[in-house]
């Protein structure tokens, strides 16, 4: 009787531990990235059509770095100031010296030129518009206006959660989860939510990383301000980040020879 007691006994622990362990696994198709791009191949390639990344409209409150260089060397730039040396070493601060304040009424202020619109307006677009303006002051002109406002904020199942700065024209999902050491192992790849401002307030865009056709997605491509939130598993309230296998197999081995010893 006491022997059929320890045997029923070592039976449910071994399989209270083996659903224990099986609980705590996630599927595979639940960890990769894109796993139905096999359906979309085509010979030996698999291939997707994706717009390039679609120009940013200047909003109020961007921050524009515009510079002019000139050939002939009697033009001064007015539009380089002491501060572009004192605080070159200062990211942050110099991102606030250095460029234009877009104003509520989308203008930035520019010395001799005065005020200029530019909200609502590409790069390109403002890039053009002041070089003909600027002409009309100075000869042999180079303009160079870039966007130095452009971040991102990485929240949710990612490895480090934070906002990161990008010094690039463009960038998707995947480069920007990369910036943040990827997601962890209990992230809804399914739910990623994108948070974009808008002129009314603000829009929530959910992508599905477990499907190919996000590279064909509008929202495939962020931009400056963004705020990425990547949604846990329901699964990751009853599993272990790192499933303790040494402390299971231990615990179970010392309970089997504890129940043996009473045999």
């Amino acid at each position: 009787m006491k022997k059929d007691f320890i045997q029923k006994m070592a039976h449910r622990l071994i399989l209270f531990s083996a659903l224990l362990m099986m609980g705590s696994c996630i599927s595979m198709k639940k960890i990769n990235y894109l796993p139905d791009a096999e359906l979309y191949r085509q010979g030996d390639n698999i291939e997707f059509i994706n717009d390039v990344s679609p120009d940013y409209l200047v909003k109020k409150g961007d921050n524009l770095y515009i510079d002019v260089k000139s050939l002939d060397p009697k033009n001064m730039n007015p539009f380089e100031s002491d501060q572009r040396v004192s605080y070159q070493n200062n990211s942050e601060m110099s991102v606030y010296l250095n460029s234009y304040m877009v104003t509520d009424s989308g203008y930035i202020i520019l010395p001799v030129i005065g005020k200029f619109h530019v909200a609502g307006l590409t790069i390109n677009v403002i890039k053009d518009k002041l070089q003909t303006v600027i002409n009309d002051f100075y000869q042999l002109t180079t303009v160079t206006v870039k966007l130095v406002n452009f971040k991102i904020s990485l929240l949710g199942e990612v490895a480090r959660p934070g906002t990161y700065m990008v010094y690039q024209e463009n960038i998707n999902i995947f480069q920007a989860l990369s910036l943040g050491g990827d997601v962890t192992s209990y992230a809804n790849r399914s739910k990623v939510n994108i948070i974009r401002k808008t002129d009314k307030g603000s829009a929530v865009h959910t992508v599905n990383l477990l499907k190919a056709d996000v590279l064909q997605s509008p929202y495939y491509y962020l931009q400056p301000g963004d705020i990425v939130y990547v949604e846990p598993l329901r699964s990751k309230n009853y599993a272990f980040t790192a499933f303790p296998y040494a402390i299971i197999f231990s615990t179970v081995t010392t309970t089997l020879l504890i129940l043996s010893y009473f045999k």
